[in-house]
């Protein structure tokens, strides 16, 4: 059961619109740009509230049906101590790769007097329904999209209430990136390496690879796999199977720590696989 947002909590209706609000960058012929980071590199930058700064990233916790960031987990330090700080991408903006911080639209009142779960819990649905029913944002498990009924964060608050009502929901579980960091990876004919890190959409805040370290096989060398490839993970073994040869995941472009991400890339990465791009259908953000 949905928490309605007419339940007398506080009214965040202007934070983003008072904030920093996000924009959506493009390029010269007006296409969409993607802004790729690694979860190692964003661990440890700087959070910026409305008000001054929070803490710092620790890890993020995504969902394992569409493998999307829904909270990022903020070390506050000696602040808010016993307690898990979980930001939503909804109060995220920009990542300031410059700077090493990402910029939080939210206060430190709105944060503190959040829905708190300690440090030794998991997130559980009831929390969730809580936490967002506090803040009135549109509940991502309700919908078929990445984000409910859509498939990036819709960030007009006038548009949330459109289709929310009545949608059903899917049955959510979340995992740690710290986690599943070191789960094997296995290939039709046997095992590929092991879960390096996770490759993030800063603006829709999908993971959009994995990237695979294969020193135990091919040393030195690193690749990287899209969720979309993913034909079943097991949880009990740390397994994550892809229904993909080991020649061909070999033979796939190589990705280094100086790789840059470009669109050149993943049109050649997801060429080599004969997969389509998730450019292609998954319309930007207004």
């Amino acid at each position: 059961m949905g928490i309605r947002a007419d339940r007398g909590e506080t009214d965040f209706s202007n934070t983003l619109s008072a904030g920093r609000q996000q924009r959506t960058k493009r390029n010269a012929k007006n296409e969409r740009t993607i802004m790729l980071s690694k979860a190692k590199t964003l661990k440890g930058y700087k959070l910026d509230s409305l008000d001054g700064e929070i803490g710092e990233v620790k890890e993020f916790y995504f969902d394992d049906r569409h493998w999307t960031i829904r909270y990022l987990v903020a070390d506050t330090g000696n602040w808010l101590t016993g307690r898990q700080v979980l930001i939503s991408p909804y109060a995220l903006n920009s990542v300031i790769k410059s700077e090493k911080h990402l910029s939080v639209d939210l206060t430190k009142k709105q944060i503190e007097d959040s829905p708190s779960l300690n440090t030794d819990k998991p997130v559980s649905r009831q929390f969730e329904e809580d936490y967002y029913g506090y803040y009135g944002w549109p509940t991502y498990w309700s919908g078929s999209s990445m984000w409910g009924d859509y498939p990036y964060i819709e960030r007009d608050r006038n548009k949330w209430g459109e289709f929310t009502k009545g949608a059903k929901a899917w049955d959510r579980h979340l995992r740690s990136t710290h986690e599943v960091t070191g789960y094997h990876l296995q290939a039709l004919d046997g095992e590929i390496g092991h879960i390096e890190d996770f490759v993030i959409d800063d603006e829709t805040w999908a993971i959009r690879y994995l990237i695979v370290g294969t020193k135990n096989w091919w040393p030195g060398k690193k690749v990287l796999v899209s969720p979309h490839w993913i034909e079943r993970v097991s949880w009990s073994e740390s397994k994550v199977f892809v229904n993909l040869s080991r020649e061909t995941i070999k033979e796939s472009p190589e990705y280094t720590g100086e790789s840059l991400l470009t669109r050149d890339y993943e049109t050649g990465l997801h060429r080599h696989y004969n997969r389509k791009g998730y450019w292609i259908d998954e319309p930007a953000a207004k």
